[in-house]
């Protein structure tokens, strides 16, 4: 599966965080200092120039009012929306192995 940022899916995960922000009245700057971070860091986020990790991401959660997985559940309800052709087949988890 492809790592890039300019995936479909990755601009749906872009555009909820964008969303969250601006519906709770919170500038990019002002989310990106109470991260400790430069206003550049979230622009970047939001135009799809920075990828975003997950203890980032819970991080952004935290500080935009919702938790980890309530935010995956929207973008997971986002991306079964899309047009069918739009969707990618997701691979299943490989079980686990047991140690002995």
């Amino acid at each position: 599966m492809p790592k890039s940022i300019h995936r479909p899916e990755y601009d749906a995960l872009r555009a909820l965080i964008r969303e969250l922000r601006t519906e709770r009245g919170l500038t990019q700057t002002a989310v990106s200092e109470q991260l400790g971070r430069t206003q550049s860091f979230m622009s970047d986020i939001e135009r799809g120039v920075r990828r975003i990790d997950a203890l980032e991401l819970r991080d952004l959660c935290q500080l935009l009012d919702t938790d980890l997985p309530h935010f995956i559940d929207e973008l997971e309800r986002r991306l079964d929306q899309r047009p069918t052709s739009a969707r990618k087949v997701r691979a299943k988890p490989s079980p686990r192995r047991r140690r002995t």
